[in-house]
């Protein structure tokens, strides 16, 4: 946000306030990014609209199908997309869907497909379904117990190769093998089961958990029981767990050893500096789609 006025595609969409630089509501549309993975031949990995949400309520419809049409015509990519918009990410799918049928909508996106192919010299390998792109992997942010219980139910019933969680920044504990949903389910994200009173059954469930601290000049410190308490869940349930980083604030010893019930110690090193290290151990979980 800070730079974003120095980048040619993004000057105009933020402005200098007594807070510093904030972003004015404007979404556009980049065309010349959307047509580079069908120049890379390589695979990559692509995190998408790595800064920005493509469920954001101002991205139209429209824009997200072209989207979808370029990942479907690159196999060969593996498309990671973000969101806390998870109620409307749920909705693009959803709405255009028959029950237990194909995404209605694939038939403008496959439109969409041929004439991007087309303009690029490529030939799609097959007719693209919401419901079987598997270089496609979707994921929620959940900073706390409370975002975890609104976006996650959201992402497991949404179809993806791949469902993740990026737990950055932590800002509280998460419980994600007890999320209380719609005021009487409970699930538990990490083996794909949920219940009610005298009921249980099946669900999706998340197959990769990424944890981090805070960055930026007014970064909060992420407390290490809280990464460890996600460590531990994913080892018990199996699941890949990535560390990703510390951020600013790095936990350390106090003068005498102890601290107040529910404080830490930590202190402000810097992202680099901090590292990240969980008790000594990196951790570098990665899912096999």
């Amino acid at each position: 946000m800070k730079q974003a006025h120095r980048v040619e595609a993004r000057r105009g969409l933020t402005e200098k306030t007594a807070g510093g630089m904030v972003w004015t509501g404007e979404v556009r549309f980049n065309e010349k990014v959307l047509e580079q993975p069908l120049r890379w031949k390589k695979p990559r990995r692509i995190f998408v609209c790595a800064h920005g949400d493509l469920f954001h309520e101002s991205v139209p419809d429209e824009w997200i199908d072209r989207v979808f049409a370029v990942m479907a015509l690159c196999p060969q990519h593996t498309f990671q997309v973000l969101t806390k918009r998870s109620a409307r990410m749920r909705e693009y799918f959803e709405k255009h869907r028959d029950a237990g049928g194909p995404c209605k909508s694939m038939a403008i996106i496959w439109d969409q497909a041929i004439e991007i192919a087309t303009e690029h010299g490529c030939v799609p390998q097959y007719r693209p379904s919401l419901e079987t792109l598997p270089n496609v992997w979707l994921g929620v942010s959940v900073e706390d117990q409370t975002r975890a219980d609104e976006r996650i139910p959201d992402l497991l019933a949404t179809p993806a190769a791949v469902r993740f969680l990026s737990c950055e920044p932590l800002l509280a504990p998460v419980d994600l093998a007890l999320l209380h949903h719609d005021g009487i389910t409970n699930i538990d994200a990490l083996r794909g089961t949920h219940g009610v009173v005298g009921m249980s059954g099946d669900c999706a469930a998340i197959d990769w958990v990424i944890v981090g601290g805070e960055s930026g000049p007014k970064a909060r410190p992420m407390h290490p029981d809280w990464a460890r308490s996600l460590r531990d869940q994913c080892a018990a349930a199996g699941v890949p767990f990535l560390f990703k980083q510390w951020g600013e604030w790095a936990p350390c010893e106090s003068e005498n050893g102890t601290a107040l019930p529910g404080e830490f110690p930590a202190m402000r090193v810097g992202k680099k500096r901090a590292g990240r290290l969980l008790d000594g151990v990196q951790h570098d979980g990665f899912p096999h789609a």
